[in-house]
């Protein structure tokens, strides 16, 4: 659908809580402006059933289009900002043998995410100074159909020059970094790891930036020592690898974190959490005041460690740090609830399944999972029709909360005239199973193979235009349309 005014008819917006207008969205490339219909918003609870939604709309009364506005019937669907994700490996460019950002973006279009948010770590070469950075933007500009910003990174091979490094992290801010990423552990020797010490210079340098530093969470000497003892017996297993990045690690290394955050007043965050033990230490951090947050993933909000009992889906459930324990599950939802997670990430890192996924031996099985097609239905459905969330909470999580999170919300995040014309548009009335054949990432595998999902996409938009409609093979506009977004205010 081509450029001009637009107004999207007859759907439904959340207005706090789990209520809900009928409304009219005139839109641009930007969000015009928004009229309800309703004299007062209607509650969830009246439209939950297929009945009861077909019901309501019998007893609304038709509107005339202006004339000067094409008309894009919402067949009284959920409008929601479109999605964010603001951590993925597209691995764009160098790791294209793994993923790309053609079939990474597409991907997220037709998941209901219109902008991602690119590690730097899975890029050849890696995003730590202004020269890479610039490297990474020339290769990605144009090859993705929705819009995009990028993590700065700091290596633990940055730390040969210190005034090197303080530079290039300035450098990267002011190019428009929405944050930077490091490791406590890491597997790449493109990428490497940060000692203590380390991470918390880095945080004093980062933290004249005002930008958050956003840290891999497990203590590496245990995760290390336990794999190598491992490994020399010959334990090959998925219960050795889980047992090398257990609860322990995470929460000793969110521990040192928090004690970072405290000493540096730097703005850190911990990506993937996946545990109780290292939450509640957030928790009780936060309510000292200590500037620290977290994410979790769906992987962890739905898996337990039991699921590696399966076969099936073993290999493709591997990451890092694994799933853990029913406890741990349950107690991410609730921290999603009361706000001391911020939102949901997917940590989208795909693979050749067939390369990288069938080794009998763990420890040689890629980690990473496709999620991004995945994200906005699955938290409706697991989150919303579940009773675990509240509408207004799910798009918080989904959307508001990291263009809040990465000063990009003077562009994205809401519904509100100026912002740009963002959509996805959810059907809550019909489900959809998930199958890897059906995905657009360029592997397709998935742990959540054959799980049914109570919320289906049916288009997304960005800045105006449709760049995803449900049943289509291929995105509706070309690589490239999607653009760069820099860290502002707003």
């Amino acid at each position: 659908m081509q450029k001009g005014k637009k107004v999207f008819t007859n759907v439904l917006i959340s207005v706090g809580g789990n209520r809900l207008q009928l409304a009219e969205v005139f839109f641009g490339e930007t969000i015009e402006r928004i009229e309800y219909r309703l004299s007062e918003p209607v509650e969830w609870e009246k439209l939950v059933s297929r009945d009861q939604w077909k019901k309501f709309q019998q007893q609304v009364s038709h509107v005339q289009t202006p004339a000067e506005y094409q008309a894009v019937d919402g067949h009284f669907l959920l409008l929601i900002p479109g999605g964010i994700d603001p951590h993925v490996h597209f691995d764009t460019p160098g790791f294209e043998f793994r993923e790309d950002f053609e079939h990474a973006s597409t991907a997220a279009a037709f998941g209901g995410v219109t902008t991602i948010i690119d590690m730097p770590c899975t890029s050849l070469p890696p995003v730590t100074n202004r020269q890479n950075f610039s490297t990474k933007l020339e290769a990605v500009r144009n090859r993705s159909v929705i819009d995009f910003a990028f993590w700065g990174g700091v290596s633990g091979t940055d730390f040969g020059n210190g005034a090197l490094l303080h530079r290039q992290i300035r450098e990267l801010a002011e190019g428009g970094v929405a944050g930077f990423k490091a490791y406590f552990v890491s597997g790449m020797e493109s990428f490497t790891d940060l000692t203590v010490a380390q991470m918390e210079q880095a945080a004093r340098w980062i933290g004249e930036t005002g930008l958050p530093l956003a840290v891999h969470a497990e203590e590496k000497s245990l995760v290390r020592t336990r794999e190598e003892q491992a490994r020399q017996i010959g334990d090959t297993t998925w219960q050795a690898y889980c047992q090398s990045r257990d609860v322990l690690a995470e929460a000793v290394a969110v521990a040192q974190l928090i004690e970072i955050a405290r000493q540096t007043a730097t703005p850190i965050h911990v990506v993937h959490l996946s545990s109780q033990r290292a939450l509640t230490l957030l928790r009780r951090a936060r309510e000292e005041g200590i500037p620290i947050t977290a994410e979790t993933c769906p992987h962890y909000l739905f898996f337990t460690q039991q699921n590696f009992e399966n076969p099936a889906i073993r290999n493709f459930l591997k990451t890092a740090p694994p799933v853990k324990f029913e406890a741990d599950r349950e107690a991410l939802w609730q921290g999603l609830q009361d706000g001391t997670l911020e939102f949901v990430t997917t940590d989208h890192a795909g693979c050749n399944p067939e390369e990288e996924k069938t080794s009998d031996d763990f420890w040689d099985v890629y980690g990473g999972i496709p999620g991004v097609e995945h994200r906005v239905p699955f938290l409706f459905s697991e989150g919303f029709w579940k009773g675990r969330l509240s509408l207004e909470r799910t798009i918080q999580l989904l959307s508001e909360n990291p263009a809040v999170f990465f000063g990009l919300n003077h562009r994205k995040g809401r519904l509100s005239p100026g912002r740009d014309a963002d959509f996805a548009l959810l059907n809550l009335w019909e489900s959809q199973t998930i199958r890897a054949a059906e995905m657009h990432s360029k592997g397709r595998y998935t742990p959540f193979e054959g799980v049914s999902l109570n919320a289906v996409v049916e288009q997304s938009w960005v800045r105006g235009r449709l760049v995803a409609q449900r049943g289509n093979e291929t995105a509706a506009v070309e690589p490239g349309y999607g653009q760069f977004v820099r860290r502002g205010t707003g």
